[in-house]
């Protein structure tokens, strides 16, 4: 059930409103404009809708909606004026203040119910839609000369596959030589993928740069990405070493999350590199980003990502509290592998 405040100094009307609205919503109270804006700093997020008296000692309605434009509440939370008050003035005066609609007294019930449903409906759509035109928005945007001309965007974005190709051909080269050295692999497989241009807009955006070409450059180091799939993390430490030894491989950083694990329990090595890529007319530097991790560490994390983009879930908590605990117990695990093995080969070696 969705959450709506009442806010008037008489207790009848907060009574009669709560009475008409329980049955369809979470009803709360407030009475005076002070407790309403209290109530709205701890739980803004959470109202679907404000019934707000004009005429109140202490803070009155227009000094609540004053508040609310301040904050940016009343872009997050329609409000509906509750009065006795039909002069025309008056109800412009809310109007351009940001008020959605009026409800007067005395009460109807069913003018009660349905004014309040129809306004928390047709601010909900308004807001989605503002969203989906902004994000429509940016699209057109970014195809239609925020990073400049097309050709230039699109002629980065076949480097940073070059970069790919280049980086999986070396894998693919190193793993040859590991398994016939070593008579295995030293890791399963390889995904690789290119960055949406959405995303890259995104992204740009949060870091608060503008989206151009240099920044692209310059800023994000994930168009292009692999994962490497190993299955010990010897393994993952040997083959990234053997990759960034290669003399024309620049390693710019590393972050060790096997050793150094995410809170939530997350192992992984991460390496972003440039990456020579030889063009038509020139030999040019790309930066990439090769990410390591185990097989069993790397089917946690598509369990983790569905939690983290999954919308609705209840025991959300609880959720990633298991997910530390199997996190924990497949490093414990890794090791355990990795130890059995190298008695094996020991073994080999011995026999």
């Amino acid at each position: 059930m969705q959450r709506i405040l009442i806010v008037d100094d008489e207790e009848v009307n907060r009574e009669i409103l709560h009475n008409i609205l329980k049955d369809d919503y979470i009803v709360e109270t407030a009475e005076n404009g002070e407790t309403a804006l209290e109530r709205m700093q701890e739980c803004h997020d959470e109202m679907a809708a404000l019934l707000l008296d004009l005429h109140m000692p202490r803070l009155d309605g227009f000094g609540v909606i004053a508040e609310m434009r301040r904050n940016g509440w009343i872009n997050r939370v329609p409000v509906l004026i509750i009065s006795a008050e039909f002069a025309v003035e008056v109800e412009n005066e809310c109007f351009q203040a940001g008020v959605s609609d009026f409800i007067h007294k005395p009460f109807v019930a069913s003018i009660v119910k349905n004014r309040v449903k129809n306004t928390i409906e047709m601010f909900n759509c308004k807001n989605e839609l503002e969203i989906r035109v902004a994000e429509q928005s940016k699209i057109i945007r970014l195809q239609e000369g925020r990073l400049g001309r097309l050709e230039p965007f699109n002629k980065m974005m076949i480097e940073y596959s070059s970069a790919i190709m280049e980086v999986e051909t070396r894998l693919k080269v190193l793993n040859a030589m590991f398994s016939e050295e070593y008579k295995r692999n030293p890791f399963e497989s390889i995904k690789s993928r290119l960055k949406k241009p959405e995303s890259i807009y995104k992204k740009l955006e949060r870091k608060g740069y503008p989206v151009t070409i240099e920044n692209i450059r310059k800023y994000i180091a994930d168009v292009a990405g692999l994962r490497v799939i190993c299955s010990f993390p010897d393994d993952i430490y040997r083959l990234a070493e053997l990759l960034v030894r290669q003399d024309d491989i620049i390693l710019l950083h590393e972050k060790d999350y096997i050793k150094s694990p995410k809170s939530n329990g997350y192992r992984s090595l991460h390496l972003i590199l440039n990456v020579p890529v030889f063009l038509p007319d020139e030999k040019k530097y790309i930066k990439a980003e090769v990410q390591f991790r185990t097989i069993a560490m790397d089917f946690w994390a598509s369990l983790e990502h569905k939690l983290k983009y999954k919308k609705d879930i209840d025991n959300t908590e609880e959720i990633e509290r298991q997910l530390k605990i199997c996190a924990d117990s497949i490093e414990e695990l890794d090791y355990q592998m990795q130890e059995i093995r190298n008695k094996i080969d020991n073994a080999d070696s011995s026999a």
